[in-house]
């Protein structure tokens, strides 16, 4: 099976230190990139979420696009990626923040399948549909989404054209999530290049073609190779400056209290309905990290009772 998607928009760590988010510049601050090393951050996201390897592959893939989106976040900021779909994945969302905590889920777990699974091409589990990206600017009146049709199937290219369509950059993505035969994933990275309006399109086109032939980022920090390592090397020739590098990490805000305070909002009949009918413990699950949170009949009757307190 491949492993890795890479896609360009047409137009003008170390083990020890965990998973990471580089940014750079290259070309004398023409070209801005960023590379993640997710090997952590998807392997939790498969335990979380008890997924299979299909599921594991395209949601991962999610997480790595959006790691790399978020290498421009600040303070608060948060940006959301959503999919949804008339093929089997039926659509996806993820979310990441500045601190570089990202979670997400499938619509379909596990998703439905006909026959097996002979490559990792998604365009048929796709179909047709939409893409969306919403930032939650600091101080922003409101959130900004922009929305592209899905035309490749493919979310390394899908990404690219929602750049190219929607904010005007020319952008490359390189998506890598090599699995051994067993299934597991043994490296996940991922590398995104976006062209400032002074970009030579020599420069462009050179760089282009480094992203499409570049070796599996995912074999690589397998191997221990760095981030930093990874971009030094890779873009020598247009003198690479690193600005930044931050953690990322699978990580959910939820919690029991938070839960609880759902089931407040739900409608009196359906509470009574819990109370009165079960089964118990009733459980409900996070949808972006599979957390499972179990609430006693007493604790569904104290529910009820603080919304209907003459019943």
């Amino acid at each position: 099976m491949g492993d890795r998607e890479a896609a360009t928009g047409a137009g003008p760590g170390g083990e020890e230190r965990g998973d990471r988010l580089v940014s750079f510049l290259l070309a004398g601050g023409s070209v801005r990139g960023a590379v993640v090393h997710g090997s952590r951050l998807v392997a939790e996201m498969r335990r979380r979420h008890e997924l299979g390897i299909l599921e594991t592959v395209v949601l991962g893939r999610a997480f790595l696009g959006i790691a790399l989106m978020s290498s421009g976040l600040k303070g608060q900021d948060r940006l959301a990626l959503q999919i949804a779909c008339s093929g089997p994945i039926g659509g996806l969302s993820v979310e990441a923040n500045a601190a570089g905590e990202i979670r997400g889920f499938l619509e379909r777990v596990p998703i439905p399948l006909d026959e097996p699974v002979e490559d990792l091409d998604l365009r048929r589990f796709f179909g047709a549909g939409l893409l969306s990206v919403t930032r939650v600017i600091e101080g922003a009146r409101r959130p900004f989404t922009g929305r592209v049709d899905l035309r490749f199937g493919n979310l390394a290219l899908d990404l690219a054209h929602y750049f190219l369509v929607s904010e005007q950059i020319p952008t490359a993505f390189n998506l890598s999530l090599p699995l051994d035969r067993g299934g597991e994933v043994t490296g996940a990275g991922g590398l995104m290049l976006q062209a400032m309006p002074e970009a030579e399109e020599r420069t462009l086109a050179e760089l282009e073609g480094i992203v499409a032939a570049l070796p599996s980022l995912g074999e690589r920090f397998a191997r221990g190779e760095t981030p930093e390592a990874v971009v030094a090397e890779t873009f020598a020739a247009w003198s690479p400056a690193l600005l930044a590098s931050r953690p990322v990490a699978f990580r959910c805000p939820c919690h029991r209290a938070r839960i609880a305070s759902l089931l407040h909002l739900l409608p009196i009949q359906d509470l009574k309905e819990m109370r009165d009918g079960g089964p118990f413990p009733i459980e409900i699950r996070c949808r972006n990290c599979g957390a499972r949170y179990p609430f006693s009949r007493e604790e569904i009757a104290r529910i009820y009772g603080s919304r209907h307190p003459d019943n």
